[in-house]
């Protein structure tokens, strides 16, 4: 985060976020696509890694925001500075991979948290932009005494919010925050996943609708509200696994009020301790893994002794996407094309998509 952002060199950032802010925008692509490239060569994973696509697109929809009231005694809302606890204020400085209406979100951030201060707890804020206004999830603050509730309702309806929540219990809801995917439009849980930038859920969803070419019966495992599922489902079955209930339940309600859509059957379901086992596999022609940082180890090996014979992977993390990668090759998969994308300009993180046949 700059004062001045001048094409894609900036200035040194305050920030800890941009750590890559100084560098050329083909050099950090390039980068990227080396980790991804030397993550699988260390795994052992003989695979062709295309140039890395740049998915930043606008910017990004999602942030966390800090609210921390500084020695001074003044509150400042934004980002932690490189190797410090202290505040980036988004008063004073533009974030330069921010969604217009992500930054402004600070100012609504600032006037809860400030109606906070009582409470003398570290506050964040998980900012999310939909097609009907902002979501704010508040996270921090523990218990809310009613009558501080009530004055959070009536900053919420003074900012314009579509919705807030602290700790994933709505608070007030003035509209629904939307989300489209596909033609379905999607209510998340409040603080839910969704891909940082709509550029870079886009190039997800093509890349992997394109793998999918064909296939009829398909599992979408670590669902969450149905980024992929919505999307498969105009012309698959789809059986979606996903832990957190009220994901699933978002992406359920979606699906039943979408005209058009093939079954999509749900299930909560913990799938690092209990993943989708060979003889469920075996019903279905193709399936769909996207997990958290963590990789999706013991999913894989069931995959790999199951009778699916194509699996798309997408990750985050180049480490666990490879080790998962070789998991499957153990088992008769080849991997196709690798796909680095960036929807973190400035940053080290990058996705990954694969296909694997056998």
């Amino acid at each position: 985060m700059t004062d001045v952002l001048d094409g894609d060199v900036a200035e040194a950032p305050l920030c800890g976020g941009c750590a890559l802010q100084t560098i050329p925008l083909d050099e950090q692509l390039a980068a990227k696509r080396e980790s991804v490239a030397a993550a699988l060569r260390n795994a052992g994973v003989e695979a062709e890694v295309a140039p890395c696509i740049d998915a930043h697109g606008t910017g990004r929809r999602r942030a966390t925001f800090h609210a921390r009231r500084g020695e001074d005694g003044v509150l400042r809302v934004g980002f932690s500075e490189a190797r410090s606890h202290r505040i980036v204020d988004l008063a004073e400085h533009e974030c330069p991979i921010l969604l217009p209406a992500v930054q402004a979100a600070a100012e609504p951030v600032r006037l809860l948290a400030k109606h906070l201060l009582g409470l003398k707890k570290p506050i964040d804020a998980v900012v999310t932009s939909t097609e009907t206004g902002l979501d704010i999830d508040l996270r921090g603050a523990g218990k809310i005494p009613e009558k501080l509730r009530l004055g959070l309702v009536e900053i919420a309806g003074q900012t314009g919010l579509a919705r807030l929540a602290v700790h994933g219990d709505t608070v007030v809801e003035m509209r629904p925050p939307v989300v489209r995917f596909g033609h379905a439009e999607v209510v998340p849980p409040p603080g839910g996943f969704l891909q940082a930038t709509q550029a870079g859920e886009e190039v997800l969803v093509r890349l992997v609708l394109e793998h999918l070419e064909g296939a009829k019966q398909v599992g979408d495992l670590f669902a969450g509200s149905g980024t992929f599922t919505l999307r498969i489902a105009v012309f698959a079955e789809v059986k979606a696994y996903e832990n957190n209930r009220d994901a699933l339940a978002s992406l359920d309600r979606a699906w039943r009020a979408t005209a058009g859509l093939k079954r999509i059957t749900i299930e909560g379901r913990d799938l690092f301790r209990r993943p989708v086992t060979t003889g469920e596999l075996n019903a279905m022609d193709a399936v769909v893994f996207d997990p958290p940082r963590a990789g999706a180890e013991a999913q894989a090996w069931e995959i790999m002794r199951s009778r699916v014979n194509r699996v798309v992977a997408v990750s985050c993390n180049p480490g666990t996407f490879a080790r998962d990668l070789k998991i499957l090759t153990e088992g008769g998969f080849k991997p196709g094309i690798v796909t680095p994308v960036d929807q973190f300009r400035h940053s080290a993180h990058v996705e990954a998509v694969a296909v694997l046949t056998r």
